[in-house]
Parts: C-alpha cells; sequence; structure tokens
C-alpha cells in the first residue's frame, strides 16, 4: 500500500519536502529530499504544506478505506455491527464473539497526545513566523486548530472527556516536577465545547470554496460543528437514560439541561451551510438512474455533496478497498475479492416507495415460496439507495453482472447446490453437468465469495485495475457531506419541537432516493430519525457512535440471537434488536414437469453458518478503557465508568 511522507516529529531538524505545491489536490504528494530548520521551514509555504499534509494523512477515523484505521484493515472497520458479514477466514471473529471488549474502538494514547503536541507546536511555529505572509499564516493556523479539533472531536467519541492541552508542553529536568505535565481529565462538555468554540474562532480563515475538499474549508470547519453539538445535545438528552453511564465530575456524560443550547448550535450551524454561507454545496443529482446517480457521489471527487474527504492519489496514496470488496467474478486478480458482504438485516430497513416499511416478500400468506422471473424483482419499488449502497444478485460492477446464486430447488423442495462455487454437475434425471451455485456465491464458509448473498457497493472503484494490490484504488473517503447536514438539520429540528422543518430537511434526502411522497411533520418520529441516518450514512462509520450517542447500543445489541422474525419485523424501529448478520440466498427453480415455475426464482432467508456469535454491547463499552499504565503514569485521570 503506498503511503504519503510521513514525519512523525517537528524538531529543529526536519526532513521535509522542496517540491512546490501548486494545488489543494496535489499537496499531499510532496517528496523528502533534505534536511532543514524549523525558521527555514516556516519561511516558505511550500514547506509548511509538507508539514501539514502529515498532519492530515495522520488524523484518526474510526473508519476507513485503507489499512491506517484502529485495527489496520480497512474494510473490516465496516464488517460489524450486525450490518455487513466478514467473508475472510481471519475475521470470522467478528461474528462468533459475543460482545465487546472494554478497550474496543480506542485511540493509543501516546499516539494521541504525540499528535496534539505536533499540531501545537505547529500552531506556535506558525504564530512565530517572520517570513511567511500573513494570508498563509493565518489560513495555516486555522488549519491546524481545524485538525486538532477534530482530533480532540474523535477523542471525546470515544473516551467522554480527555485532558485539554492546548500548548506544547516540554518534560522537566526534574523528576518531581513531572506532575506539572500531568493534566486531569476535562469534563466531556469542555470538550464539545472546545470543538465548537474553535469552529467559529477558525471559519472565517478558511476559504469558502466548495473545490476545497482535501484541506479544511470554511463549511468543514462548520460541518464538524454541527456534527459534534448534535453529538453533545443527544448524549446530555439520551444520557438521562442511563445514569450508570456517567462520572460525578462531568468526565463523563452531560447534563440534560444543556440539550437544547447544543441542539440550537448544530441547527444554526447546518443552516449556514444549508444557506450557502459557506460555499456553494447541494445533493449531488447528475440525472439517470437514481440508484447509479447515489453510488457515483461516492466516486465523483468533483461532487458539489461532498465537503471534505480523504483523498487518495495514484502515484501517491492509494487503498486496497475495491482489491477487498470487489466480486470474485469480476476481479482484477482473479480471486481477491468478497469480504465485505452487507447482511439482510440492513436491506430489509429500505423502504417501498409509498414511504411504508415491509419485509422482502419470500413466502405469501400460505408460507409457500414467491416466485419471481428475474433476480431482481424481489427488491422492486425500493428505496433507490438500496441498490447504490449494495450490489444485488444480477447488479451490474464494471458493466458486468454479478453471479450470485445458491443454487436449484427441485420440485420436492430438495435443494441441489455445492459447497464450490460455480461448480458444475448434472441436475437429477440428466446427464450433462450445468452450473450449479454462482461464481460470487453464497457458499456457507466458502470465503472471498458473498455468504449473504450481496456484496457492498458503495466506495467500490470501477476503474480498470482498481481492484490490483499493486495499484489499488483512488477513491476518496468523504468524512463530511452536504446530505448528512440536512439529516442533522432535520434531528436537531425535531429534539427543538419543530418537526414541519425537521420534515422539509429530511424530505430533500429522501426525494434523491426515489421517495417523492413527502413525509408530513407528523410523520416525523425518534425512529423516522434514527433509519433515516442508518439508510442514508451506511458504511460511513456512523452507526456505532449514532447508536452510543442515543444510548441505544445496549438495547439494539443486547447479546440475544436475531431470529428470522426479528429480521423481518419491526423494521423502522430505532431501539429493535439486531445481533447477527442474516442473509438472503436466491435459488433457481428446476420442475421441467411445472413450465409455471420451471426457471424461476425463489429465494430463502439463511443465517451464514460462521455467525454464531452475538454481538453484546455493555453500559461499559459506551466509553473505550483508559489502560492502567496510562493511568499508572497519570494519577490524576479516573477511570471510566462500569469498567
Amino acid at each position: 500500500m503506498k503511503k504519503i511522507l510521513s514525519i512523525t516529529t517537528i524538531t529543529t531538524a526536519l526532513v521535509l519536502g522542496l517540491a512546490g505545491c501548486k494545488k489543494d489536490s496535489e499537496f499531499l504528494d510532496v517528496k523528502p529530499t533534505t534536511f532543514l530548520t524549523t525558521d527555514q521551514v516556516f519561511s516558505d509555504p511550500n514547506l509548511v504544506l509538507t508539514v501539514l499534509a502529515d498532519l492530515y494523512n495522520r488524523q484518526e477515523d474510526f473508519a476507513s478505506l485503507d489499512g491506517n484505521s484502529l485495527d489496520g484493515a480497512g474494510w473490516r472497520t465496516f464488517a460489524d455491527f450486525s450490518e455487513s458479514f466478514p467473508s475472510e477466514n481471519g475475521s470470522s471473529f467478528l461474528v462468533q464473539r459475543t460482545g465487546w471488549g472494554y478497550g474496543q474502538w480506542g485511540i493509543d494514547w501516546g499516539t494521541a497526545f504525540t499528535y496534539i503536541r505536533e499540531v501545537n507546536l505547529f500552531l506556535e511555529r506558525d504564530s512565530a513566523s517572520t517570513q511567511l505572509a500573513d494570508a498563509d499564516k493565518k489560513r495555516f493556523y486555522a488549519e491546524g486548530r481545524f485538525l486538532r479539533a477534530m482530533y480532540y472531536f474523535e477523542l471525546a467519541k470515544r473516551y467522554g472527556g480527555v485532558p485539554l492541552i492546548t500548548h506544547s508542553l516540554t518534560l522537566p529536568g526534574n523528576t518531581k516536577d513531572i506532575g506539572s505535565i500531568q493534566f486531569p481529565r476535562a469534563k466531556e462538555s469542555d470538550i464539545y465545547d472546545f470543538v465548537i468554540s474553535e469552529a467559529e474562532a477558525i471559519k472565517s480563515d478558511l476559504p469558502a470554496d466548495p473545490a476545497t475538499k482535501s484541506r479544511a474549508s470554511r463549511a468543514a470547519a462548520v460541518a464538524m460543528e454541527c456534527r459534534a453539538a448534535l453529538y453533545a445535545a443527544s448524549i446530555a438528552k439520551y444520557g438521562a437514560t442511563t445514569p450508570a453511564v456517567s462520572l460525578p465530575g462531568g468526565e463523563v456524560g452531560i447534563d440534560a439541561s444543556k440539550a437544547n443550547g447544543y441542539y440550537t448550535k448544530a441547527l444554526n450551524a447546518a443552516k449556514e451551510i444549508i444557506a450557502g454561507t459557506d460555499g456553494n454545496y447541494g445533493l449531488y443529482n447528475n440525472g439517470g438512474n437514481l440508484s447509479d446517480n447515489y453510488a457515483n457521489l461516492f466516486l465523483d471527487k468533483a461532487s458539489i455533496e461532498t465537503i471534505y474527504f480523504e483523498d487518495f492519489k495514484t502515484g501517491g496514496k492509494t487503498h486496497g478497498f475495491t482489491t477487498n470488496d470487489q466480486p470474485y467474478s469480476l476481479s482484477d486478480e482473479g480471486g481477491d475479492a468478497g469480504r465485505l458482504d452487507p447482511s439482510l438485516n440492513l436491506v430489509e430497513q429500505y423502504e417501498k416507495l409509498d414511504n411504508s416499511f415491509a419485509p422482502l416478500a419470500t413466502v405469501d400468506g400460505s408460507n409457500k415460496p414467491v416466485y419471481y422471473t428475474n433476480l431482481q424483482d424481489i427488491f422492486a419499488g425500493r428505496d433507490a439507495r438500496l441498490a447504490g449502497t449494495v450490489l444485488l444478485p444480477d447488479g451490474l460492477f464494471k458493466g458486468k453482472k454479478v453471479d450470485i446464486w445458491a443454487g436449484y430447488v427441485l420440485a420436492d423442495g430438495t435443494l441441489f447446490s455445492s459447497d464450490e462455487a460455480g461448480h458444475t454437475k448434472a441436475l437429477p434425471g440428466t446427464t450433462t453437468p450445468v452450473q450449479v451455485v454462482g461464481i460470487d456465491g453464497p457458499v456457507n464458509g466458502l470465503e472471498l465469495r458473498t455468504q449473504t448473498g450481496f456484496y457492498i457497493r458503495k466506495y467500490l472503484d470501477p476503474t480498470t485495475g482498481s481492484g490490483r494490490r499493486g495499484q489499488g484504488s483512488t477513491v476518496a473517503f468523504i468524512r463530511y457531506r452536504y446530505a448528512e447536514v440536512l439529516l442533522n438539520a432535520a434531528e436537531a429540528s425535531f429534539e427543538l419541537g419543530h418537526p414541519d422543518d425537521a420534515a422539509t430537511y429530511m424530505n430533500q434526502v429522501r426525494a434523491r432516493a426515489g421517495l417523492t411522497t413527502p413525509l408530513a411533520a407528523g410523520d416525523i418520529t425518534f425512529d423516522r430519525i434514527v433509519h433515516e441516518r442508518r439508510i442514508e450514512l451506511a458504511f460511513e462509520g456512523h452507526i456505532l457512535f449514532d447508536m452510543k450517542r442515543w444510548r441505544l447500543a445496549h438495547q439494539v445489541w443486547d447479546g440475544a440471537p436475531t431470529t428470522l422474525a426479528d429480521v423481518k419485523s419491526n423494521l423502522g424501529v430505532a431501539d429493535a434488536h439486531s445481533t447477527q448478520p442474516w442473509g438472503l440466498w436466491p435459488y433457481k427453480v428446476y420442475n421441467p414437469a411445472d413450465p409455471t415455475t420451471n426457471g424461476k426464482w425463489i429465494f430463502k432467508e439463511t443465517l451464514p453458518a460462521l455467525a454464531t456469535g452475538y454481538n453484546k454491547f455493555l453500559f461499559g463499552n459506551y466509553y473505550s478503557q483508559i489502560s492502567d499504565n496510562v493511568i499508572a503514569a497519570n494519577p490524576k485521570l479516573v477511570r471510566q465508568p462500569n469498567q
């Protein structure tokens, strides 16, 4: 995997690039060639951009398309929470363990505060520079503050309150004075207040330019403020339902009285972006097929919808998401594929176009199979985001159809298949071998083929060679986009008692997906808010932290087995439990004696054989553990609750 320049410390001797950075989109491509002093670096804006490239590259995300993520496997950051099945033998533990550890989803403490120290040093050195132009200094300073605020936001999402350090620290010469650099945890609300206030302070010093997407822009700062305020508001409101998930000093938990204030800040920030004050953003809509349009917004780097993304570029930094997750039969290297399989649990959540919820029809009222002429007929009349997010059976990738079907069903209901994908053998009563299962699966336990009956479509790169390990993909990972801003506005409006405004914001997002019958104010409920985010933002790294901030995680992932009835009922209900990823397997009917059904398709809901565990979220999982080693090194830190 190709990486951009990495600078681990900013000292008096810096390994820095001399290459000029003429465009924002190219600023990550600079190459180190020599050693320069700090003064030399902070006299040349191109060299300062090199330092910024390193700081941008080391920003922390929960989800990622590349291996620079919490567990080192970008695709795997989406393969949990019963939204998908990990079709890789080395990752099957995700569906075989019951519950998560208390240290799950954390950031290495040393790495985190090393990064914060380096941003603080960057800010101090930029501020002290006498040779940079004022305009450059101001923008660089604002970018540094943006990166620091965004990092503190990531820490707050995981730990609640952490030490808030806004200047560089120097190790004292006398160990007796070590307490001078030991800081206690700030209140959780203090960290959110810091992120919000930093965004307000810097936004006017950043470009209001929609073409600036890989660097901080005014809209990126305001979008960060909007999301942070929404998180703080919901923690304040819904944290009241879990009083055990708090600390008396406020390091974890936010007083309920602050909820409306934070919702108001979130709404105001969203309105600023919607009004165009921060640049001309909008929903991506290039016409044509609505599912293709939705999928393409994640491929088009010039999309009007994208506010801020992690960029990738050939010859610089690429990722292996397509290599890992492309359909097996259409893979560039003939076998490295198929790891991320969306679950039926998620697929069932996509509404019909009349705004109603209904499970996919596999059987009729008499519990007899429903027959379909074409594989995709069962999904007809659904929210266009389904086929834009999930690669369905017979779906297209690179202009070719994926080969997803589980085998034949005979006249007596017997299944006739194989444990080898694409296998051929003679059907009963015949002698000529024919293919009896899809090349792309599903086959129970067969890695790199779908085991749910679906592949991921979102982020898949159709560019030739993008699925090769030696080349990789340059599709960007979107961190902030306009549709989320609209949903933030809808949620904040609803919580502030304005469901009519909430409907206006939400209907814009839904209309783009083909749901053209507007929701009325009376249709907007908490369930609707939760559902809309789950569908619109699927596989974008939101579900864990949304469930945590709403205090729904322990209800949804309650450790109880997920039955077929669970999958098909309570659709669109916020706290409906979902602990195991189910699949939907298509079978071709072989019944020559009945021409009305022969050659048609039926579907069977299936729990993949490897899914033997159950997601169980404990109160102690709401905040990541601060390790004993960290606390021993700084006794001013208090432990997390319920751990």
